[in-house]
């Protein structure tokens, strides 16, 4: 529910004169969630200032003169012609001198940069410093009431548990058939959650071998990898419980069929799980002192530990994304490799870590989980216990 007070406390914390939003067609989904028309896409352009202080001012076009009637402002500009849209923009943003828009400088945060460059620049003709309302997202599209975190916890709880379910599955499929199948794996996950009354937007990725040096491999029957006696295995899941504002649990680790694991599959595990625990230990040291945190610290810390062991090039994505009411959600992404994230790893906000090496045509490791950090800073690792060791699969 949109609440008007504390978004204008966010602004003066900021020391914003504002936050303009606006959207045509759906394209600002951020802007849609945070007045809370995200079912209701118009076809026309609108557009809602928010000042600091005072009453907002609203924008709609006069096929749809009543759109933005459930936000809080009785003032209210109708256009027809595009002349009256531009002069309605000037009229919002009139005495205003910084303000926040989905907008990130040289498109360095795609995941902010929902408005089109031509209206950035109509604004900035009237006058109006344009700057990233990427924290103002976060405070009020990424972060978690107490209702969420529970419902986090509880599909943390199913999908730590489907990694117990996984590997006794390949241990008996290859009994009895001397082979599992990766989209049979699969298919056991899925059923596993639905058992469970989870949802989730994408089947999870199971790779043997080579498969599993691929950071985003699909099984598909036509190129499905036997998981035989010998196979190691990557598994990365991702669920939430199918419940309105449910939101996701994102777990990645890794098994080997049989006692003994070879020395380098070893070696590298042993990097990633370095690599993790440094940048979960980054966050913590930070909480604990009270210090600003940006997510491209946290990966800095996680990377580092990948590139003195000579593997830097074969971690190839970020640390980690935000986690929401989508898997890859609209807060603090733990990225300092496609983008320089320079929001700030807030409160009431989730993020995986999830380092990995991935050496084309033979294996690839990575170790991920997801951290929390409650309303009094503290921070959550969930999903069971840290993996340490390879899990063996017996048969």
């Amino acid at each position: 529910m949109f609440d008007l007070n504390a978004v204008q406390t966010a602004l003066r914390d900021q020391k914003l004169d504002g936050w303009l939003l606006y959207d045509f067609r759906g394209l600002n989904v951020l802007a849609a969630r945070i007045t809370g028309l995200a079912d209701a896409a118009k076809s026309r352009r609108w557009a809602y200032f928010i000042p600091a202080q005072g009453e907002p001012k609203k924008l709609a076009h006069r096929i749809e003169p009543a759109a933005l009637d459930a936000l809080p402002g009785s003032q209210k500009i109708v256009y027809l012609k595009w002349q009256e849209f531009e002069a309605g923009i000037q009229q919002l943003v009139s005495g205003c001198k910084k303000l926040a828009m989905e907008y990130a400088p040289n498109n360095g945060n795609p995941y902010i940069s929902r408005v089109d460059g031509g209206t950035i620049e109509l604004v900035r003709s009237f006058g109006p410093e344009i700057v990233s309302s990427g924290d103002l997202i976060q405070q009020f599209e990424a972060t978690w009431d107490d209702a969420q975190w529970q419902m986090h916890l509880e599909a943390a709880k199913h999908t730590d548990a489907a990694f117990g379910i996984v590997w006794a599955f390949i241990a008996e499929e290859i009994r009895k058939k001397g082979f599992a199948l990766e989209t049979d794996v699969q298919a056991r996950i899925m059923a596993h959650f639905a058992e469970n009354k989870m949802t989730t937007y994408h089947p999870p990725i199971v790779g043997e071998g080579p498969h599993s040096a691929d950071p985003h491999f699909e099984p598909a029957k036509e190129i499905d990898r036997h998981i035989v006696p010998g196979s190691f295995v990557l598994v990365d899941l991702w669920a939430k419980m199918d419940r309105p504002r449910g939101v996701y649990s994102d777990l990645t680790r890794v098994g080997y069929v049989g006692d003994t694991i070879p020395q380098k599959i070893n070696d590298v595990f042993y990097i990633v799980i370095a690599a993790r625990d440094a940048a979960i230990d980054r966050v913590r040291r930070a909480f604990a002192k009270g210090e600003a945190l940006q997510g491209w610290q946290v990966d800095a810390a996680c990377r580092e530990v990948i590139e003195k062991a000579g593997y830097g090039p074969y971690f190839t994505h970020r640390t980690g994304h935000n986690i929401g009411q989508e898997t890859h959600g609209n807060g603090c992404n733990i990225d300092g490799l496609e983008t320089k994230e320079e929001r700030s790893v807030m409160r009431r906000t989730c993020f995986s870590i999830e380092p990995g090496i991935y050496l084309e045509g033979e294996f690839g490791v990575r170790s991920e989980v997801n951290v929390y950090i409650d309303a009094d800073g503290g921070v959550h690792v969930t999903g069971g216990p840290l993996q340490t060791e390879i899990r063996r699969i017996l048969v």
